[in-house]
């Protein structure tokens, strides 16, 4: 099980499976939505995932149809996205995460899009979208 917390800890979530497909993603929305120079996100399967308190300290920002941003409104930290093109699982930012995550990032994802002062260096697999299989 994993465990974590927004930065003010005002919401708290658990998740009783795993984390697939973490990547550290350097499109400029990533950049833009985090502030950093990529975002580490990792997908959740629905089921597994709940807010176990705060859940009415969220705030939801829609960039585009049918893709939702859930973020803390006292705080502002990141807490998970959805798309309702799949509702079977969701997308957290693995800052989110209190416990010791035991899955692994798999590769940078969107290197072309990376910010102009980004140093990458790196022995992960890069990719200019999408990892294959995704």
């Amino acid at each position: 099980m994993y465990t974590g917390t927004c930065l003010c800890g005002e919401v708290t979530v658990e998740i009783s499976g795993s984390i697939s497909s973490i990547i550290h993603c350097h499109c400029s929305l990533c950049r833009k939505n985090s502030g950093t120079a990529f975002a580490t996100n990792g997908f959740v399967n629905t089921s597994e995932f709940s807010i176990t308190k705060g859940a009415n300290k969220l705030s939801e920002f829609n960039f585009k149809p049918g893709r939702a941003r859930f973020f803390c409104k006292c705080c502002g930290s990141p807490i998970y996205s959805a798309n309702s093109d799949d509702k079977s699982r969701v997308r957290i930012r693995l800052g989110l995460i209190d416990s010791e995550i035991t899955e692994q990032v798999v590769s940078h994802n969107f290197v072309t899009s990376k910010a102009n002062w980004e140093q990458l260096e790196t022995s992960l697999p890069c990719y200019e979208q999408h990892e294959p299989g995704r």
